[in-house]
């Protein structure tokens, strides 16, 4: 989401200054990548690049090709082959194995153009599917492009009237938001025409209860990662702007008065580190019925089990399901010595929770580091 929101910056700044521009997204990836599908890169007629489309290796040809993309205001399909050994010779040399395809696409004045879709999601927080339109057989034949968005609430089609398949895409677009997984779809016409349905996840919401100086670099790290942070204390000369000015929210609130302050959805972790036990067991034991993916409590193990102990006490039943969301000691085991490092153990985490991974060594993974996420359905 970060690269999206990037992207949506910049071209508001490209188009502001009068400069032209193009969306360059990896739509397809045979074999292995840097990138996988859904990557995106925006390209300025004078040659800024936003986001990227590989490590590095094919930024340099796709901003030949965009610019002349600009130049003819036609989308176009490029593929890279680097299964072939002859690759380098091209200049790209990535050695990935892997057949990369992404289309290029101008960015007219449109109301509903690409870029414009991106901003739709951007502006509804929530769950969206994109989906982008290609003729992957045939690359002369037009490439509809980046023409739906569906949100939770909000569906914007901008689709040619040639392409015969909307009402079966928006049902597949429906399905693949409800489903939370992106596929790969075929539509057979005069022209095949492969479509992209994208799903794409919310920032994540990253709560940080405690203003104290060690979390000052948890939100530098996080804000990196583009998430949206709110900071909560109840002390006013701790929570301030000043200090936090990477946080979107910062606020002063009472253990009870915390939730009153705070949207929570699936994608909302909460760290707790004020150094406060009254504070903390208090908003605990209200943070317990809401079922979130993760709460975080910074401190030792004894800590916590101290502080579920008298919460069971008071007669609110703990079982497995609420445990397993409750993360304390915080963060993932790295050999974390001061604020800073603690808060990569922290960010690293949650990622890692809320991606539904198990946060180990990648050298031991016993799969492809990225399996195939896309399903296949021809129409």
């Amino acid at each position: 989401m970060k690269e999206i929101i990037d992207i949506v910056a910049a071209f508001d700044e490209a188009n502001a200054l009068g400069k032209k521009t193009a969306l360059a997204t990896v739509v397809l990836v045979e074999g292995s990548a840097y990138r996988r599908a859904g990557a995106r890169m925006l390209i300025t007629e004078d040659g800024q690049l936003t986001g990227a489309i590989s490590g590095g290796c094919l930024e340099g040809d796709a901003l030949r090709k965009a610019r002349l993309v600009i130049l003819q205001q036609q989308p176009t399909l490029v593929t890279y082959d680097t299964t072939d050994d002859d690759d380098a010779k091209l200049g790209v040399g990535l050695g990935c194995n892997g057949i990369i395809h992404i289309l290029i696409e101008p960015i007219t004045n449109d109301a509903n153009n690409p870029v414009s879709l991106l901003k739709n999601i951007i502006d509804s927080g929530r769950h969206a599917v994109l989906a982008t339109v290609f003729s992957l057989n045939d690359k002369k034949a037009p490439q509809p492009g980046t023409c739906l968005c569906l949100t939770e609430d909000k569906l914007t089609v901008n689709c040619p009237e040639y392409l015969q398949h909307q009402t079966a895409l928006i049902t597949d677009a429906e399905r693949v938001l409800e489903q939370q997984r992106s596929e790969i779809m075929v539509y057979q016409a005069n022209v095949q025409y492969t479509v992209f349905v994208e799903y794409i996840k919310p920032v994540i919401s990253l709560v940080i209860v405690g203003a104290g100086n060690d979390a000052i670099p948890l939100t530098r790290l996080a804000a990196v990662l583009g998430w949206n942070i709110t900071v909560i204390d109840g002390r006013p000369n701790y929570a301030v702007k000043q200090r936090f000015p990477f946080a979107q929210n910062v606020i002063t609130a009472k253990a009870a008065e915390v939730l009153t302050h705070i949207q929570f959805d699936d994608r909302t972790a909460i760290v707790m580190m004020t150094h406060n036990y009254n504070y903390e067991i208090a908003l605990l034991k209200e943070l317990l019925p809401i079922s979130l993916p993760y709460i975080g409590v910074l401190g030792p193990k004894k800590k916590l089990e101290r502080m579920l102990a008298e919460i069971e006490d008071t007669g609110i039943a703990i079982n497995e399901e609420l445990l397993n969301n409750i993360y304390g000691p915080v963060g993932l085991d790295i050999g974390a010595e001061g604020a800073e490092e603690i808060a990569l153990s922290i960010v690293s985490e949650v990622k890692a929770v809320l991606s539904a991974r198990q946060g180990y060594s990648l050298k031991y993974k016993p799969v492809p580091i990225h399996t195939s996420h896309l399903k296949y359905l021809a129409k």
